[in-house]
């Protein structure tokens, strides 16, 4: 396993995406054409934490289903973005709502439209099956596909860094 090579101490906020990156890329269709997408427990279990322990965290993406909206919320992630066409301007809004700066906030995207956030922000991620233009980019490369943990991967180290992981509210949801 590898670990992100930047002072994780200055991470103040993370934003991800949906598809691709907290749920797998192959989305099975619902009967009536809504996408059905799956999200990994443990990577819910980290949002919920770092939330609890003072991090921002954002989600930003192209998706516009109720079920997305309703799983991140439960989390208590407050920033959500839903139906983001161009995902720079919804990043620039998260990151000057709460007074960041680009090198206090990770982003971890994994396909084209995630790139202009990936170049803005201080430390660009990706799972292991982003597009080779997204990995030319990133900072860090979770050994985690997406959808099967990579969130979770990239939220526990910074955690760790903090010494938030396994602290306060940790051991309950």
């Amino acid at each position: 396993m590898s670990t992100i090579n930047y002072d994780l101490t200055r991470i103040k906020a993370l934003a991800f995406d949906v598809d691709g990156v907290l749920s797998c890329d192959v989305i099975p269709l619902h009967p009536g054409g809504e996408p059905m997408r799956t999200v990994n427990v443990k990577d819910g279990y980290a949002l919920q934490l770092a939330v609890k322990q003072g991090l921002h965290i954002a989600i930003i993406t192209g998706g516009k289903t109720e079920a997305v909206h309703k799983r991140f919320t439960t989390l208590g992630i407050k920033d959500i973005y839903m139906g983001s066409s161009v995902k720079i301007h919804d990043y620039h809004d998260f990151r000057d709502k709460h007074g960041l700066k680009d090198e206090e906030i990770l982003y971890m995207g994994d396909d084209v439209p995630d790139i202009e956030v990936m170049r803005a922000c201080g430390l660009p991620c990706c799972p292991k099956d982003a597009i080779a233009d997204v990995k030319a980019i990133s900072t860090y490369i979770s050994h985690r596909d997406g959808g099967l943990g990579c969130g979770r991967d990239v939220l526990e180290q910074v955690m760790k860094a903090q010494g938030k992981w396994m602290a306060g509210d940790a051991f309950g949801w």
